[in-house]
């Protein structure tokens, strides 16, 4: 009777990793709000089989996330402890902005456009840590302007996620040209050397793309 129990084990373990691989590729093309039955769909198991791994969407997505979760707290690290006060706040807003670029629902996720769990909110201040000390460092260097707040780096995400939903499929690139842009009205020095721009024909296409 003892040797069905590993088994089961093993197709648990199957199970949960394939609903994991599932979330992952549908969050990241399409955002956190794919349905449940379209991933457990692609997963190759049951509704209910997914939800006995994962009662409800929060849950999934933490547990989707886990990984970009370290990605992201490792860029905040590097910010901190980066040399050069406005080398360190710059590359860590191009590193979470081109994070959002590979990943709709990485977007999502770090803009909080989803009821977290109190675990993925306690994981999000957690990763954040230090951002507040990596500004001042910049502001008290004369390199980030007095008047910005944090909040001020919360609206640019969101705008940056907005630019890569409707640019991803015909200018993947767009991106970086906004966030250059931003990160020029953010510095108090002269404007850096921009990206190239988006193509008036990519452009036209991204348009069409998310009109409602």
């Amino acid at each position: 009777m003892a040797g069905p129990e590993p088994r089961l084990r093993e197709d648990a373990a199957r199970n949960r990793d394939a609903v994991l691989c599932a979330a992952r590729s549908l969050f990241a093309e399409r955002g956190i709000d794919v349905p449940l039955e379209e991933i457990a769909r692609c997963a190759g198991v049951g509704i209910a089989t997914l939800y006995r791994r994962f009662p409800d969407r929060p849950t999934l997505v933490r547990a989707a996330f886990e990984p970009k979760m370290r990605a992201y707290a490792a860029a905040a690290h590097a910010a901190v402890q980066a040399s050069d006060p406005w080398d360190g706040f710059a590359g860590y807003v191009r590193t979470v902005c081109e994070m959002q670029a590979a990943d709709a629902g990485f977007a999502d996720v770090i803009t909080l456009t989803f009821p977290a769990t109190a675990e993925l909110d306690r994981e999000l201040r957690a990763a954040t840590a230090g951002i507040n000390d990596v500004v001042e460092r910049a502001k008290t260097a004369g390199a980030l302007r007095p008047d910005f707040v944090l909040e001020d780096l919360v609206v640019a995400l969101m705008a940056n996620a907005g630019v890569v939903n409707a640019t991803s499929a015909h200018a993947p690139d767009a991106w970086q040209r906004f966030v250059a842009y931003q990160l020029d009205a953010f510095r108090t020095t002269g404007p850096s050397q921009l990206p190239e721009p988006v193509s008036p024909r990519r452009l036209l296409r991204a348009m069409r793309r998310s009109k409602p």
